[in-house]
């Protein structure tokens, strides 16, 4: 329910927070006046724009609390469940429902808040629901053909279009603004006794220039993935920054010898990463490391965690990334893989050895390439499965 970055709150306790937001959520509908169906009828009849309001008023609050957080890095937007759109189900979903709407007056949130203190009418209406589910599912292959037609993905409005999610975040609450300003004008004239006769003039022009000013500040609010990706490639930090380094031998070594307080983290590609695949390694992109996916393995604070790029600048920037993040214990390979492949798996042994280090060195890296040569193929056999990205956080009405 939760996929804030910092693991604050357990799976376990998630559903419990689940329940508990659940029960206010109710509790606010039926204070508000939601589990009477006269609420969300007089939206289609002129003479009640509560539900409306509110439901633009949760909209664009969720939307800034989503942005904000997501910039200060407390939040994995990635890791948010986007509905997958098909486009033909989704129109005629949306007219059913509508029509649904009108004739009985409740939305299944404030039905399930009417029948919760007794509403004869909303009893019904769930009932209707529940066997329309029930239908909908028994009748399945009749519906399937439109039910999975025209499958856009799990887009998002603002890429459809176009725009940034700050452009997009102002334009929905400039939107908001104008249908607060436009229904209540409305309700007054339909309903000269409606909520909107109590409305203080002063404090809603306040409320609505403060949501706009909000809204200007998010569409500079560049993504927190983005941002830091920048920083730690600048040279600037990398100059007042350091890493601590590994060299090719040391990692050979740790591998032959199954040091249990590492981990390999492989930034490389997929398909290069599964060609040459070391003992134990995880396969991480650079801008992975900041998804929630990824904060089980790179929080082991026991174990050391050993970046391996391609060269020595894609593992250098993602090891800055990760301590930038937080994480403790980051190594990077001197080199990257190239160096490794080069020094390691390709070694050959040097015409002229003049020193005890050299004749040493030349002796384990000829024990190196052998033994990891054997090494690699089993990992091959048994790799190490890459994380599924899986989105786990949904929701809806």
């Amino acid at each position: 329910m939760f996929p804030l970055v910092p693991d604050l709150i357990s799976e376990e306790l998630n559903l419990i927070v689940a329940l508990l937001i659940g029960i206010a959520f109710g509790f606010i509908l039926e204070q508000a006046g939601f589990s009477s169906s006269k609420k969300l009828a007089g939206v289609f009849y002129g003479y009640d724009f509560t539900v409306l309001r509110v439901f633009f008023t949760a909209g664009v609050t969720a939307m800034s609390g989503v942005i904000i957080l997501g910039y200060l890095g407390w939040l994995d937007t990635d890791f948010i469940y986007i509905n997958p759109t098909y486009l033909e189900a989704a129109i005629l979903g949306g007219v059913i429902m509508g029509f649904g709407f009108i004739i009985g007056g409740y939305c299944p949130g404030t039905s399930v808040a009417g029948m919760a203190i007794g509403k004869i009418d909303a009893m019904f209406f769930v009932g209707g629901g529940l066997i329309g589910v029930f239908l909908y599912g028994e009748l399945y292959p009749w519906f399937e053909g439109i039910s999975n037609a025209s499958f856009l993905g799990n887009i998002r409005i603002f890429d459809s279009i176009g725009v940034s999610q700050g452009l997009f975040a102002l334009m929905l609450i400039g939107m908001a603004v104008v249908t607060f300003v436009m229904t209540t004008m409305i309700e007054k004239k339909v309903n000269p006794d409606g909520p909107a006769r109590a409305f203080n003039a002063l404090h809603h022009r306040l409320a609505g220039m403060g949501i706009l000013i909000v809204g200007m500040v998010l569409v500079f609010l560049p993504d927190y993935k983005d941002r830091m990706l920048e920083k730690v490639s600048a040279e600037e930090f990398q100059r007042s920054h350091s890493v601590k380094e590994m060299t090719a031998d040391e990692l050979a070594f740790r591998i032959i010898d199954k040091d249990p307080r590492i981990q390999i983290i492989a930034v490389r590609e997929q398909q290069e990463f599964e060609k040459l695949t070391l003992p134990g390694a995880v396969n991480i992109q650079a801008e992975q490391i900041l998804k929630k996916e990824f904060t089980g393995i790179l929080n082991q604070r026991h174990k050391q965690k050993i970046f391996l790029g391609a060269d020595r600048t894609t593992g250098t920037e993602a090891a800055y990334l990760a301590q930038e993040a937080g994480y403790e214990n980051i190594y990077v390979v001197r080199g990257g893989m190239n160096e490794f492949i080069s020094s390691i798996l390709q070694y050959s042994k040097a015409t002229a050895m003049n020193t005890r280090d050299e004749i040493d060195t030349d002796r384990f890296r000829t024990k190196a390439r052998t033994s990891l040569t054997i090494l690699i193929q089993e990992a091959k056999n048994s790799a190490v499965k890459p994380v599924k990205l899986v989105k786990k956080v949904a929701g809806g009405c």
